[in-house]
């Protein structure tokens, strides 16, 4: 692979793909517009074909293909470079790099055709918009500023929720949007709401610094929020230049080489977990040695002046190869299954339609009648796979709330020997000064956020891998009654048509012929915005870890924190104060933190237990209720669909005669129209695959 490629080469791709949405929404809208149309005149000729979900869905895949962007989330601690990462990933000197970006407040940077800020509050204030140079001026702070406030637990902008950046930057126009996160040395809180934006970008750009390996920080906020998530995370090493500046003898080729090679062991030690994708070691393609300053440099001299030496050309050519081929093939393959489930039905129902047009009203009314057996068989699937979901809910439900309460319960358990990693460095003579006690407090408070944090993270991704279990499982049994529903549907068509149903023995996988229900249930698609089926979903279209995530963000810093710390710290100062000025040495104030600590952490544990069992409790039963919500009404509305088609055509027969040859005529373009659209989203899929290939 060839790493020396101009830095446009991104953007020309990134462009190609936004024309190809283009076309395929295009077909798309058409798709909707043809079938809409073809029920409309179906009201005066022989009946619609109840065809209003598939429109439904169409249409919003359509909007979803117009308004999508890649989102990459920007993370990394306070003084690793982001701000300079940024603006040579844009080409431009966009945001503020002599400051410290990782304030309060998290920017969203989104193209506009004017350059704008709007900053959007949290206490119900309307958002606000201001002029660029007005925003870094307000909402920027120096790194000092930064350390004390973080040191005192306070937000620089506390009623702000996060600003939007508006910039006519060709990157941003051709559909890339990045989320500016606040800093690793934020609070815990702040941290969780990083993990909210984690969940919802295509990417993440973890910015590190070749000088500061893998900080406790660092190492810290990717065991706890991107271990064993299954995100795609690009680690940039940055300001790799300076280890070479960093030497005695710069010019000594074997003291560099040795240098490097010290580092590399350290991050690949480090990093080498995060770089497991399906059981194979990316290491390669996701971690990149880069120079931002002197990118930066070139870039604003010359846009297309060459990268070469700063590790952009290759990092970028790996992110453009995930970004605009493994997901853009992934969310046109979605497109691309959901147009053929609508052409499908569509097909389907002229095939139904067209041998019934000769039946005379009570014909008609006989075989209407005849299936009703069948319609009955399609509710009781509909039942089975319901109660299903709901046996999978409760089992679920109470076990993951049972593991919660023990795994609570038992922290008291190792707690002497996990706390020892965050106990800070004890000096006796800083609490009995009343001088320095309060930054002794904060210190042992700080201590304390960060274990709860990580042993409530901990927790929470063994309890995501059971539910992601569960939706496998369930997507699974999806396929299963989808086969069985498809039998039924069947025999309904051959009892109304008299002819039997030709099965297309080619067709398998995202392509087999489930109903669109069981396809949604598979994961096989997803209508929601920024989410790939397949990707971020395990087994199941729709974002049930964004729902668990919202109920867990209660428990974990909201609900466990801010108490036990609070229960704490009197009792320890107590403790501490009881050994007396003598009493100066080290370890024996830290075995009196643990022991008391311990304590009086013991006590709590039970109500904190029992507190928030009810919150996990409802947290993954709304998750299991949600999915079976959708699959619910997508069931009704298919069963209700193929009711109302037949309906619709006796209704039209007793009030009307239809012209036969007419109404095979309108039939027949409908079939034509629909894979002729279909046709084009298929063709822009290939396309792409093939330009990759």
């Amino acid at each position: 692979m060839s790493y020396q490629i101009p830095t446009d080469r991104f953007i020309h791709d990134l462009e190609r793909f936004v024309r190809v949405r283009s076309e395929v929404s295009i077909a798309l809208d058409k798709l909707a517009e043809t079938i809409d149309r073809a029920e409309i005149d179906g009201d005066t000729a022989s009946g619609k074909l109840s065809l209003e979900r598939d429109i439904e869905d169409i249409k919003v895949a359509s909007k979803n293909l117009r308004q999508g962007v890649f989102r990459l989330l920007v993370l990394g601690d306070m003084k690793r470079g982001k701000s300079t990462f940024l603006n040579a990933l844009i080409g431009e000197n966009l945001l503020p790099s002599n400051v410290n970006p990782c304030t309060a407040v998290l920017t969203v940077l989104r193209y506009g055709a004017e350059k704008q800020v709007t900053v959007h509050f949290n206490d119900g204030k309307s958002p606000q918009k201001l002029d660029f140079d007005t925003f870094k001026h307000k909402y920027t702070i120096d790194p000092a500023e930064a350390k004390r406030l973080e040191q005192q637990k306070q937000e620089a902008f506390p009623d702000v929720s996060h600003a939007v950046v508006e910039y006519p930057l060709p990157l941003l126009e051709k559909g890339i949007e990045i989320v500016d996160s606040p800093g690793l040395n934020d609070t815990e809180a702040r941290n969780e709401l990083s993990l909210g934006y984690v969940n919802n970008c295509h990417a993440i750009l973890f910015v590190m610094r070749a000088s500061q390996p893998c900080t406790l920080g660092e190492r810290r906020y990717l065991e706890n929020y991107i271990k064993g998530r299954g995100l795609a995370v690009f680690f940039l090493l940055n300001a790799w230049d300076q280890v070479k500046e960093s030497l005695i003898d710069p010019d000594d080729e074997e003291e560099l080489q040795e240098a490097e090679g010290r580092l590399r062991q350290v991050f690949q030690a480090n990093l080498a977990d995060y770089c497991i994708v399906d059981g194979q070691n990316i290491y390669d393609e996701r971690v990149f040695e880069v120079s931002s300053l002197q990118a930066l440099r070139r870039r604003l001299k010359n846009p297309q002046a060459s990268l070469s030496g700063t590790g952009f050309p290759r990092f970028m050519e790996a992110l453009n190869t995930f970004l605009t081929r493994e997901r853009a093939i992934a969310e046109l393959r979605q497109v691309k299954i959901l147009a053929r489930q609508a052409s499908a039905n569509t097909q389907e129902a002229i095939d139904r339609r067209i041998p019934l047009l000769d039946r005379d009203v009570n014909q008609l009314k006989e075989r209407i009648t005849s299936v009703e057996p069948e319609f009955n068989k399609l509710r009781g699937i509909r039942d089975e796979f319901q109660q299903e979901i709901i046996r999978t809910r409760d089992t679920q439900a109470k076990s993951i709330a049972d593991s919660f309460k023990s795994y609570v319960l038992s922290l008291g358990n190792t707690f002497e020997n996990d706390f020892l990693r965050y106990q800070p460095e004890l000096n006796l003579l800083d609490f009995l000064s009343s001088g320095k006690r309060e930054a002794f407090n904060t210190a042992l408070q700080t201590a304390f956020e960060q274990y709860i944090a990580d042993k409530f993270a901990a927790w929470s991704l063994t309890a995501e891998k059971d539910m992601g279990a569960a939706f496998r499982q369930l997507s699974r049994s999806a396929a299963k009654y989808g086969m069985s529903y498809n039998q039924v549907t069947d025999r309904i068509t051959e009892k109304l048509t008299g002819e039997p149903v030709r099965l297309n023995s080619s067709v398998s996988g995202e392509d087999d012929n489930s109903p669109a229900w069981a396809k949604w249930a598979m994961g096989l698609f997803s209508l929601a915005r920024g989410n790939l089926a397949g990707f971020a979903m395990a087994g199941a279209g729709f974002d049930w870890k964004n729902i668990l995530l919202n109920y867990f963000t209660v428990i974990g810093i909201g609900g466990i924190i801010t108490a036990v710390t609070g229960v704490f710290l009197g009792p320890i100062g107590f403790a501490l104060l009881g050994l007396g000025v003598g009493f100066l040495q080290a370890d024996q104030a830290r075995k009196e933190l643990l022991k008391t600590a311990k304590k009086e952490l013991m006590k709590y544990l039970p109500q904190v237990a029992n507190e928030q069992y009810h919150t996990v409790y409802s947290g993954v039963k709304e998750c299991f209720d949600s999915y079976e919500q959708e699959v619910n009404n997508r069931i009704n509305d298919d069963i209700t669909a193929r009711k109302s088609e037949l309906d619709n055509l006796l209704k039209q027969k007793q009030t009307r005669e239809i012209d036969r040859d007419t109404e095979l005529k309108r039939l027949s373009n409908l079939r034509e129209d629909v894979t002729v659209q279909v046709e084009k989203v298929e063709l822009a899929y290939s396309n792409l695959i093939a330009d990759y290939s």
